[in-house]
């Protein structure tokens, strides 16, 4: 017999394919075996009652045609009437037909199996790989025949070929060689085949990417393979990536996302996802897997690192569920659960979901809770960490009951509880509930309760000592906690650092250090700024101890850009110049203060400081520390001594002069500078400090004001204080602030220093043309307080707006406010 390939395999193959795949036989065609309607092999063949053989479906429609058409049911063959449409199966010619093509079928598959190699032509190649889709099309049984001739790891081979057609065709057969077949997806599944699969995934935008996701989600429908599918490195990764890609076709994107579906059946799979950002699938095992799938998901959330948006989502979805599972008496559950808790609550918007989910009571109860079921000492940790998490997140503890007796966590007695287990537990514990108090006194509306449950439990010394702490967080955290509460028991802190020993040095140790500028410096000097700045003895204490000499060291360093930081930079060096701007505030009753201050030029730095821009709390500061060094200004002056008159003068007065004395300051009448005696009228301390009149932030103008104010202060030559103002162009930005009227303290102010102004008539004679300084007048004597409502009567006296009657108001000082 001719041996021969027929095309004829497939439907329009013949007419649309340039390269044709012959078909072997090894017998022909018998007419018996082709429908007269069809024109095709029969596979359901039936006979009529006249003897002639169809194929079921084409004799079924040609009797549906008649009756819809209204003829006769005649047989197609004979067009002669029918009494019955009874069809009878051929079981027989059914038979021989399947033979039949199981024997042509075999020899066909065995011709494109040697065809099937990498060294055979492309377009052979191709034509076996057509024929193979088409023989799996027809027939589920040669899916079959396919694997038991050992076609499909010859089809996988394909996948190696240069030509980027045969790979796209042999990942298009493969898909439909194992479609709805388990055994064919193990056997493709052996060796490397899914890893190479899994590698068409990195082209972009190409059909071998389509491909290869649909025959990976056919693959993934195997629960078998999904474990395999996902170990397959970077596979889950490109898949989830593809989820979320603009540029794939929706298709590819459906068939990704779906073939994501089907590998949640693995929980190691899960858990790549959820490394990877896809976090629902472990949320939803969390929420509905059984017992133990819910801890092990759970468990893996607590190791998991998370930015802060899947905090807030995770938070959201299965809060809830987790603090249900802490509430457990299993202590497993707990432990997992508490981590997983701990991980999501690092985040502020996150541990407001928690707190509404209503995490504090069962936490509380865990950290306190002793005896039968309480939690070990690391787990407590775990517990004091999630708290400190969600106190820190800044909402008002006051009003959310967390105990029995529906006490908040600011309340007296459970203040009182954390204040107790400080003291009673090891480092890390204590670390973090000092940390829960730094937060709760974070707030304006808390701060004072805890103020009162320390000073109540007289816990003050105890939380002092931690100053000393060997660890670092220890340290940080209690310095933090005392700095919040110093603005409320300042003195309580300065009694208790100047009354143990070593405390106040420890401090001034940690600003010290030489590493730069962390957390820790700025919380110490922090501390060191709140504390009374008029306490005597604590200053002196400072004084004694050469603390000072070491803040203006670092305060020059920063100045010269020999220390930088970022984070903590600007809280660091504010709190130096407070710190350092004590010295000026006991100038009076310490020797000592004078002394360092001339020493280090004090003045010159804080006139220097002036100009730190953008830092208003510095320049604020070293304006106020002029302020006290200018008052001690006409204390310090060194008065010039008289020389003897000659001996005529002695005897007769009409000889004697007045002798004429050179040199001497001209507001304070005196030997005077900026280093000795802190004179404002060096350093272009006046025109730094008139600039500052324009700052937008009132309490730096009002500190440069009063600054100002000691040239026009008594004990100084106030006309010559106001010609050093209007030659630093100062008169005008004076009188703005008074019609500026930012604050009441800065009205007064304004108000004291024009009516001093407006005692030169010049001044006078020029501001009582201006209507606005009138009425800014008018309105202080009507509305301000008693003795700025005087000071402004003067004022108005000056500039003629009041007639200028004696005795209306009692002597009374006009010292600076």
């Amino acid at each position: 017999m001719a041996e021969s390939w027929d095309g004829s395999y497939g439907p329009g193959s013949q007419s649309d394919e340039s390269y044709q795949f012959e078909r072997l036989r090894v017998e022909p065609i018998y007419d018996a075996f082709v429908c007269p309607l069809t024109k095709q092999v029969m596979t359901d063949p039936v006979t009529l009652e006249n003897g002639h053989t169809f194929e079921r479906e084409a004799i079924e429609k040609w009797f549906k045609e008649c009756r819809e058409g209204g003829r006769k049911l005649v047989c197609p063959l004979t067009q002669k009437e029918l009494r019955s449409t009874e069809l009878n199966p051929s079981i027989a010619l059914r038979n021989t037909i399947e033979e039949w093509t199981a024997r042509n079928e075999a020899v066909q598959l065995d011709t494109a199996k040697r065809s099937l190699n990498l060294s055979s032509p492309e377009s052979d190649v191709m034509e076996c790989l057509k024929y193979i889709q088409y023989m799996c099309h027809k027939s589920r049984s040669n899916k079959h025949a396919v694997r038991n001739v050992d076609l499909i790891p010859m089809i996988a081979e394909m996948l190696k070929s240069t030509s980027r057609r045969v790979q796209c065709k042999a990942l298009e057969t493969l898909q439909i060689v194992v479609e709805d077949d388990a055994d064919n997806k193990a056997i493709l599944a052996e060796g490397d085949n899914v890893r190479t699969v899994v590698k068409f995934l990195s082209r972009e935008q190409s059909i071998e990417r389509e491909e290869a996701v649909s025959l990976l989600l056919e693959l993934s429908k195997s629960e078998a393979l999904c474990e395999k599918i996902g170990s397959v490195n970077g596979a889950i990764l490109i898949l989830v990536g593809m989820t979320s890609s603009k540029s794939e076709n929706l298709s590819t994107v459906e068939k990704a996302d779906k073939t994501l579906e089907n590998l949640e059946k693995c929980e190691n799979n899960v858990r790549q996802m959820a490394e990877i950002g896809r976090l629902q699938p472990l949320l939803n095992q969390i929420l509905k897997g059984p017992p133990e799938t819910k801890l092990s998901m759970a468990s893996y959330l607590g190791e998991l690192v998370m930015n802060n948006d899947v905090k807030v989502l995770v938070a959201r979805t299965v809060g809830s569920s987790l603090i249900n599972i802490m509430r457990s008496d299993n202590m497993q559950s707990r432990e997992v659960a508490l981590k997983a808790l701990n991980q999501i609550s690092f985040h502020e918007a996150s541990a407001k979901i928690l707190i509404e989910a209503g995490i504090l009571p069962p936490l509380v109860k865990d950290l306190f809770t002793v005896g039968t079921n309480q939690l070990p000492m690391r787990l407590k940790e775990v517990a004091a960490t999630i708290l400190a998490n969600v106190v820190n997140s800044g909402d008002d503890f006051d009003l959310i009951p967390v105990g029995p007796d529906q006490h908040s966590l600011v309340s007296e007695d459970m203040v009182h509880n954390l204040l107790h287990l400080i003291s009673n537990t090891g480092p890390a514990i204590e670390c973090k509930l000092l940390q829960v108090l730094v937060g709760l006194t974070s707030s304006p509306s808390t701060v004072l309760n805890v103020v009162a449950a320390i000073k109540s439990s007289g816990a003050i010394i105890s939380l002092v000592q931690f100053i000393e702490a060997p660890q670092k967080d220890l340290r940080v955290a209690s310095i933090k906690l005392l700095q919040k509460v110093s603005p409320h028991m300042g003195q309580e802190l300065a009694d208790a650092l100047c009354g143990m020993a070593g405390q106040l040095g420890s401090l001034f140790k940690i600003v010290a250090e030489n590493i730069g500028i962390a957390e820790e410096q700025a919380a110490a000097v922090g501390l060191l700024a709140e504390l009374p700045e008029r306490d005597l003895g604590l200053t002196r204490q400072m004084l004694d101890e050469g603390s000072f000499p070491l803040i203006i060291s670092r305060v020059v360093k920063i100045q010269q850009g020999e220390i930088r930081g970022a984070r903590f930079m600007t809280p660091f060096f504010e709190g130096l110049v407070r710190v350092l701007s004590r010295i000026t505030f006991v100038l009076a009753e310490e020797p000592d203060a004078i002394k360092l201050a001339r020493e280090h030029n004090l003045a010159a730095l804080f006139i220097q400081l002036l100009q730190s821009n953008g830092l208003d709390n510095v320049q604020m500061v070293s304006a106020m520390a002029l302020e006290n060094l200018a008052q001690e200004s006409k204390n310090l002056r060194r008065l010039p001594e008289s020389p003897p008159p000659a001996f005529c003068g002695s005897i007769f007065t009409c000889f004697s002069k007045q002798p004429v004395l050179t040199g001497l300051c001209r507001l304070h009448g005196g030997t005077c500078s900026l280093k000795e005696t802190f004179c404002l009228l060096e350093g272009q301390a006046v025109e730094k400090l008139v600039a500052l009149l324009d700052h937008t932030n009132e309490k730096v103008v009002e500190a440069a004001l009063a600054a100002i104010s000691t040239l026009l202060d008594d004990g100084v030559d106030i006309e010559q204080g106001v010609l050093v103002l209007c030659e630093a162009e100062g008169v005008r930005p004076i009188l703005d602030v008074l019609l500026e009227k930012r604050t009441e303290n800065l009205s007064r102010r304004a108000v004291w220093a024009v009516e001093r102004l407006l005692r030169t008539d010049d001044i006078a004679y020029e501001v009582s043309g201006d209507p606005n300084v009138s009425t800014a007048l008018v309105d202080a004597f009507q509305h301000a307080d008693y003795r700025t409502r005087q000071i402004a009567e003067r004022a108005l006296k000056h500039v003629d707006k009041i007639p200028n009657f004696s005795g209306i108001y009692p002597n009374t000082s006009q010292a600076a406010f």
